[in-house]
């Protein structure tokens, strides 16, 4: 399985509950923040679901 990297672009404050309980299941706990992370649907579909706060790489 590949890695992804991904960066806590926007901050989370004005977000409801569920999207800080998502950024900090993939411990984005800080803006700027780069976590590396497995290539698994689980993760695909966190990311989709918090996608307007973070960016990806690879």
């Amino acid at each position: 399985m590949s890695d992804i990297k991904v960066r806590l672009k926007k901050s989370k404050i004005g977000s409801n509950q569920k999207i800080r309980a998502t950024l900090i299941g993939l411990g984005l706990t800080k803006t700027n923040k780069t976590v590396i992370r497995k290539d698994t649907p689980e993760i695909r579909g966190m990311l989709k679901k918090v996608e307007h706060l973070i960016e990806v790489e690879g």
